[in-house]
């Protein structure tokens, strides 16, 4: 069985009783990359990645790399690690308009084709359908309606694609009830909840919507289905998922027994809770600026030792208060405060806007002069418990060398086993 119909037949698992899962890996840093394979190799697991419209597509998106790229830089990745790349499944994320909704709808749906076509030639065989969002002169959110048409149209143009490629069909997630590629921007207090009623009609108003377009056969392979099950983080909060609240949620799929639930900004949920999601069918996991979080944390800690043991200033996150504040775009219009508040979120905020900084020449050229300075040494115990505790506990039996690069690898595998425990 290949892993994409490994995961097309979960939503069967889930109506026969069995309460697994999958997490879906979006990130395109190396290091976090490279962690998942790492733990997929020690679990016997698929690895899903994804990539999002706005960070990869045929332009580059903010990566540079189109989906032919990114599934070169992944595989290589694999290869080096030795993870078997048949166990890898790429998705791709809020496929849709997004990149260009400044746009006329029109020429903002043609480029979208365009991307479509490039992510399934590719071997991008999950794909989220995302046209909700408004473009130039139409509201910011659209009616179920014409959302369900143009990802309809989207689905014309995978489909085409995939008859046209070496990998499998792709599977389909619908639903758009999600912030915006990026994450919510605010502090949160509270979360409606997705209604049954609304994940049924998700659900119905797409079927229409394929029919029209002879599609039936694709949407057979529609899977899964986004909602808001109560789960998000803001700036500075988690909201944490109450599965006594989702309960009516959680319950619609046994009227929809093609679907499980995908659910969005899992990042930081507790350990518990992630388990409780999958129980309750929501079972595609996604997470990523929780794992950019733990690399920071660690690449932070790792500064500090450094400078401990070389008698000299931290050099790493100077340099990216120097480059945040040089760049502002990817944070400015997101965080607010007094200047305080705002340093603060430049490097501290759940949002963890500083991940798209890490691919510019100067972040990459000061995380390598760290691993530099520290090298290939054992770090003493005693800083590794100082500066990056959470780590000292492997570190101290044995399991985790005391080295710069293996540290940071198991800060970002610490996180990424919660999900891979919690879906299995």
């Amino acid at each position: 069985m290949s892993s994409t119909k490994t995961l097309g037949t979960l939503p069967a698992r889930y109506a026969a009783g069995e309460r697994r899962g999958i997490a879906s890996i979006c990130s395109a840093h190396p290091l976090v990359i490279e962690a998942a394979f790492l733990e997929g190799l020690a679990t016997d697991t698929d690895v899903l990645i994804e990539a999002t419209c706005n960070q990869v597509n045929q332009e580059g998106g903010y990566t540079g790399m189109t989906p032919a790229d990114f599934r070169r830089f992944v595989e290589e990745i694999a290869a080096r690690v030795g993870f078997d790349k048949r166990r890898l499944i790429l998705g791709g994320d809020h496929l849709g308009p997004n990149p260009w909704k400044h746009l006329p709808a029109e020429e903002a749906m043609q480029r979208s084709e365009v991307m479509m076509d490039a992510f399934v030639r590719a071997g991008f065989t999950k794909i989220h359908l995302d046209t909700s969002m408004g473009c130039a002169g139409e509201p910011v959110a659209l009616s179920d309606d014409i959302t369900a048409e143009r990802a309809a149209r989207l689905a014309l143009v995978a489909e085409k694609a995939a008859a046209g490629s070496d990998y499998d069909l792709p599977v389909y997630i619908i639903g758009t009830e999600v912030p915006i590629p990026g994450g919510a921007m605010e502090a949160l207090d509270h979360l409606e909840l997705t209604s049954p009623a609304a994940a049924l009609e998700t659900v119905e108003v797409h079927r229409r919507a394929f029919a029209a377009l002879g599609l039936e056969s694709a949407f057979a392979r529609a899977i899964g289905v986004v909602v808001q099950p109560g789960v998000e983080f803001g700036n500075e909060n988690v909201v944490v998922y109450d599965r006594m609240a989702a309960r009516d949620l959680s319950g619609v799929l046994r009227h929809m027994p093609q679907f499980v639930f995908e659910a969005h900004s899992t990042d930081y949920q507790p350990a518990s809770a992630l388990r409780a999601l999958v129980e309750d069918g929501f079972a595609i996991l996604k997470v990523g600026p929780g794992l950019t979080f733990a690399l920071r944390e660690a690449l932070y800690g790792l500064d500090q030792i450094a400078a401990f043991l070389d008698g000299s200033p931290e050099t790493l996150r100077q340099g990216m208060e120097a480059l945040l504040l040089a760049e502002p775009k990817n944070w400015q219009k997101y965080y607010h405060g007094n200047e305080g508040e705002l340093r603060v979120q430049r490097h501290f905020s759940y949002s963890d806007r500083i991940r798209y900084y890490w691919p510019h020449h100067d972040a990459a050229a000061l995380v390598e002069r760290l691993f530099e300075r520290l090298g290939a040494r054992e770090l003493p115990e005693t800083l590794v418990s100082q500066y990056l505790g959470a780590l000292y506990p492997a570190v101290a039996a044995g399991r985790v060398e005391a080295k710069a690069r293996a540290l940071v690898l198991e800060a970002v595998r610490s996180v990424i086993r919660t999900y891979y425990q919690a879906a299995l």
